[in-house]
């Protein structure tokens, strides 16, 4: 594959014969590179940002291209209202393509409605089943290097720890003053620094409170728009009846998971992302009802995700650095549930076995690289 070609790709183009297409996910994962591939050598792509495209989109003054491709549109405030004269007038046969931050994925819910004029699909950093790895020490560059195009196809590890540390900056000065207004901009960094360490642990709204010497509904909403950012995202947990699970406690991982510290959380997180982007695959292009959640039970035996296709386990997966024995929370969860797909999966890890109980114990590329 080369560096430029996304897996959504497809789908976008099939899309667009349809309806609008919207496409949402983090800063610098390629949703630029995916729109000026798609519309080739038209004329058609207009940014925001660039200041005769900006004049162009306010005076309503469009190219005469098959596709307009319009980028960071959110930026201009009635951006929905605009966009929505835009499709109900266009030419026929005209096509709209609308890429930005996950203020997209916001801002659908309110305002003025494009119910039904639009397809909205997740762009998400490359993965192992994306790169087409066929070695299981492959998995390794994804875990130094990140997921995003332009640190992993750099293949520096020390230019790919620059590029992250840049990149968590320009989330809170750039992005996050235009979706939330925060007063104290030190203590958000504050925020920002400590949650890698709380990767794969229950997070703790109260703890991080504390720590940071804020009010309860400060640090929440600041967790909320760090996840509307898809600078993190959190998982609830998988409560079915019986099994005596919490309810409330969720865990959280980085979309960036390079800014982990330690090798086990880092590809905790990873697996969490390759997994993530699966389920958002499915439910964007066939329109299924998953889920990925995590389990943990009052007597503390956890499984790090559950897929769910509604209330219904799809899917089990713990994730290791290296070869170990299969965890008690994983054995309970296939007991209470024989029939669904178990996985023990493992970074460095050589063993690869299904055990009495039906778990699959492997390498991780085994798993990652059926995924998407």
């Amino acid at each position: 594959m080369s560096a430029s070609a996304r897996y959504l790709e497809p789908q976008v183009t099939a899309d667009l014969s349809r309806k609008m297409v919207f496409v949402a996910g983090p800063r610098q994962v390629g949703k630029t590179t995916l729109a000026r591939n798609i519309i080739g050598n038209s004329a058609g792509y207009l940014s925001w940002d660039i200041a005769e495209d900006r004049e162009n989109i306010l005076k309503r003054e469009l190219p005469a291209a098959p596709i307009w491709a319009f980028d960071e549109l959110h930026k201009y405030g009635p951006w929905r209202n605009w966009l929505k004269g835009v499709w109900d007038g266009r030419p026929p046969e005209q096509q709209l393509l609308v890429t930005g931050s996950a203020r997209l994925d916001l801002f659908r819910y309110g305002g003025e409605s494009l119910q039904g004029r639009y397809h909205l699909l997740r762009l998400h950093p490359l993965s192992a089943a994306e790169l087409g790895m066929q070695r299981n020490e492959d998995i390794l560059d994804l875990v130094r290097l990140g997921g995003f195009p332009e640190p992993f196809y750099g293949g520096d590890e020390v230019q790919a720890r620059r590029w992250s540390r840049e990149y968590r900056s320009r989330i809170l000065r750039d992005e996050l003053v235009d979706l939330e207004r925060v007063v104290d901009l030190g203590r958000m960094e504050q925020l920002a620094l400590a949650l890698p360490e709380r990767v794969g642990s229950p997070l703790s709204i109260n703890g991080l409170r504390e720590d940071l010497q804020v009010a309860h509904a400060t640090a929440a909403r600041w967790l909320d728009a760090l996840e509307r950012l898809y600078a993190i995202f959190r998982l609830p947990p998988f409560g079915a009846p019986k099994l005596r699970a919490v309810r409330k406690e969720q865990k959280h991982y980085h979309f960036d998971w390079t800014c982990i510290a330690s090798d086990g959380p880092r590809f905790e997180s990873l697996v969490a992302c390759h997994l993530l982007k699966w389920v958002h695959h499915q439910v964007d292009t066939l329109g299924l009802d998953l889920d990925l959640r995590y389990f943990r039970d009052v007597d503390r035996r956890e499984v790090d995700f559950v897929v769910v296709n509604g209330r219904t386990p799809v899917l089990f997966v713990e994730a290791k650095w290296s070869d170990a024995p299969v965890e008690r929370g994983l054995r309970y969860l296939k007991e209470r549930f024989p029939d669904v797909p178990a996985w023990q999966i493992a970074a460095t890890g050589t063993k690869d076995y299904v055990d009495a109980s039906g778990i699959r114990v492997a390498p991780a590329l085994a798993l990652l690289s059926t995924l998407v």
